[in-house]
């Protein structure tokens, strides 16, 4: 079925007199409103993203993270990373609320191609920072491992009851561990952002091009 955006476009290029209440301006405020639209879910989607992970600090296992760093001699890192995140991933929701403001008030189309181009790379970059970070923490991990002489006389002493292992041994199952659940977590967290964010960017590319065609 055409889209009702797509018959109005083409009755507004037709420019036929049968149609006169089918203007410009009419076309540009569906997109107008539409883009307002997309920026506005990406918005709340970053809000619910930083904010519903602050609920797994409620449970234990999630709180005792803190001391597996300790003993890797990473908390205060850690806890500098995490000041750093949360300052950058404020920022980015800051810039998306300020364009859901911006794009909220244009009134002209040249405008609303040059915030949907801006809206487009913030995205993009929040979502590489993000996925970095990850990557970065798990990689600090990795090194926090290898560096620790004695995390693998620790955990070897936790599992001698069930099987014998030296404890480099599992100092290097640990790393490799580590090392595979980070780019596994991490192409999972990136398939996610590509479902959530990719969807919404590609409306907002072609809201870009109907507008381009609009101004032409």
């Amino acid at each position: 079925m055409i889209d009702e955006l797509e018959l109005l476009k083409k009755d507004w290029q037709k420019k036929e007199n049968r149609h006169p209440k089918l203007s410009y301006d009419e076309i540009y405020k569906m997109l107008w409103k539409k883009s307002s639209s997309i920026v506005k879910w990406i918005l709340i989607i970053s809000i619910l993203e930083f904010a519903l992970p602050h609920l797994l600090y409620l449970l234990p296992s999630a709180r005792n993270s803190f001391k597996f760093y300790e003993q890797l001699g990473l908390k205060n890192l850690v806890i500098i990373l995490t000041i750093i995140q949360y300052a950058v991933v404020l920022y980015f929701i800051f810039q998306f609320y300020r364009k859901f403001r911006e794009i909220s008030v244009l009134d002209n189309a040249k405008e609303l191609m040059s915030k949907i181009i801006e809206t487009r790379s913030t995205v993009k970059n929040y979502i590489i920072f993000s996925l970095s970070m990850i990557l970065l923490l798990f990689l600090l991990v990795v090194v926090g491992i290898y560096l620790n002489d004695d995390i693998g006389t620790t955990y070897a002493a936790l599992v001698e009851k069930t099987q014998k292992i030296s404890p480099e041994k599992l100092k290097k199952v640990l790393m490799w561990s580590m090392a595979i659940t980070g780019i596994v977590f991490t192409a999972l967290l990136g398939g996610i952002y590509f479902l959530l964010y990719g969807r919404l960017l590609r409306k907002l590319k072609k809201n870009f091009v109907d507008l381009q065609q609009l101004d032409l």
